[in-house]
């Protein structure tokens, strides 16, 4: 148990700098204006809108993939966190798929980065 968490802690680590990553490359064709480089990263690096890119995606994972989902929403979760803990939990869900892709799987990760990318979210 103990292992299997420190795993899937180790995926959403990976994970949130992937994701920063890719928010941060996307970004940088948008505008050059640094205050708006800002705002839209930070409105794309957040625990609501990573549960709104997982709501997305869900109905595209397999079967392995919502396990890892629903393992990893069952993490501890910190104390500073609790008081968006539904977001907080599929956000931290949807690091982990983000790392597990990463690491395993990067055409995976690449299919999810163009579908994500055409949601009205994203543009």
């Amino acid at each position: 148990m103990l292992e299997e968490i420190v795993v899937l802690r180790n995926y959403a680590h990976i994970g949130d700098s992937v994701w920063e990553v890719f928010v941060r490359t996307y970004t940088i064709f948008k505008t050059s204006n640094s205050k708006l480089l800002h705002k839209i990263t930070t409105e794309r690096v957040n625990a609501a809108f990573q549960k709104d890119m997982l709501n997305i995606i869900e109905t595209e994972l397999t079967e392995d993939e919502h396990e890892l989902v629903r393992r990893a929403r069952n993490l501890p979760i910190p104390v500073g966190r609790r008081s968006i803990q539904a977001d907080y939990r599929k956000a931290t869900a949807f690091e982990v798929l983000i790392g597990y892709w990463y690491l395993h799987d990067k055409a995976r990760l690449d299919y999810i980065y163009s579908r994500i990318k055409t949601t009205e979210f994203f543009n």
